[in-house]
Parts: C-alpha cells; sequence; structure tokens
C-alpha cells in the first residue's frame, strides 16, 4: 500500500490505484458482472470505478475478503456522467441491452458540435475516476422529439478480453460528501 499522501510536485493526491486480476466475466446477458481477485482485504469496497489500461470498465458493487463485482458498463442500471472532450458537454452513458460493440450516450444538447470519431470522457462529475476514456462517437441519431442528440458510441474497454483492471479509489471522496451532507442540512 502506498503511504505517500503527495505526488511529485507536491499535490495532494485525489486517487489511488489497485491493480487486480479479472477471474469471471459475462458479456452475454443484459445484466453483465466481473468479478476481480481483489477484495477488502486488500481495500477494494463498494462504490469504487473500475478501468481498464484503455478506459472505463465499471463499478464495484460488492465485497467480499478476496474477492469484488464490479457492474460492467455493459449492464442495463449502469450509469456514468459523461462529457465530449472537444467542448465539454456533459450527458449519461448507458447500455441499452443490445449490442456489448456500443454504449449510447443521451442528453447532448443539438447545439454541440459533433463529429463521428470524437472521444468521450467521464465528466468532471464522476467522482469515481479521473478524466478517463470512455470511448468514441460511432453514429449521431437526430432525435425530432427532443432538443438532444443519441450518440452510439464504441467503448474505448475491449471486454470480451479483459484480463487485468484497475480499481480506482477517490481519497478526497469522504470530504466531499461530508461537506455537501453539511450543505444540504444548512439549507434545509
Amino acid at each position: 500500500r502506498d503511504t505517500i499522501p503527495y505526488d511529485t510536485l507536491g499535490n495532494y493526491r485525489k486517487f489511488m490505484w489497485r491493480a487486480a486480476r479479472v477471474s469471471n466475466n459475462s458479456t452475454t446477458t443484459q445484466n453483465n458482472f466481473i468479478t476481480i481477485h481483489r477484495g477488502e482485504n486488500q481495500g477494494v469496497f463498494k462504490d469504487m470505478g473500475v478501468v481498464s489500461s484503455t478506459g472505463v470498465v465499471g463499478t464495484v458493487v460488492n465485497t467480499s475478503p478476496n474477492y469484488a463485482t464490479v457492474m460492467s458498463l455493459l449492464h442495463r442500471q449502469s450509469k456514468l456522467s459523461a462529457s465530449l472532450k472537444k467542448s465539454g458537454e456533459t450527458g449519461t452513458v448507458q447500455w441499452d441491452g443490445d449490442s456489448p460493440l456500443f454504449l449510447t450516450l443521451i442528453n447532448i444538447p443539438k447545439s454541440a458540435k459533433i463529429s463521428q470519431g470524437d472521444t468521450i470522457l467521464t465528466s468532471q462529475y464522476a467522482d469515481r475516476f479521473p478524466p478517463t476514456m470512455v470511448g468514441t462517437v460511432h453514429s449521431i441519431v437526430d432525435d425530432k422529439s427532443s432538443n438532444f442528440y443519441v450518440l452510439k458510441i464504441r467503448p474505448a474497454t475491449n471486454f470480451f478480453s479483459l484480463q487485468y483492471v484497475y480499481v480506482v479509489q477517490n481519497l478526497q471522496a469522504d470530504e466531499k460528501k461530508q461537506l455537501e451532507e453539511d450543505t444540504r442540512k444548512k439549507i434545509q
């Protein structure tokens, strides 16, 4: 365990990374999970983010002493705040349950300038992750009934060949959560 709270520039570290081996992975159901060989004994807990070397994988949803299960982005209930790298517009990434080769990014305003191949990153609202690649725009669907685009994106992570992942711990998450709770109490 790394006990140095500061990086080489003297800044307080916000994220800690733990490598983990994938011991089980599903990609063919509506609700896919990944099991990793790291658990509470190794500092992995519920609600931590999980990434691969190429992009976002999912979120830890359950732990045991030496294992953890991760809700993959290929899960119908998975939602992730993401933004366009070029312009910063923020939307929500989810999976429609159809093809494991594509995710959907919703709530991107039609005023945004989007091109096929644009990069999608986790947004500043996704506390579990530093800015991390989610995928690239594959196609743009103009929803005539709203003022938003629906983007089909190709995930940066190849879920079919996952062998190792990194569990991300936000070292400042508790401080932010406590401040927001205290603020709500003051306002109400």
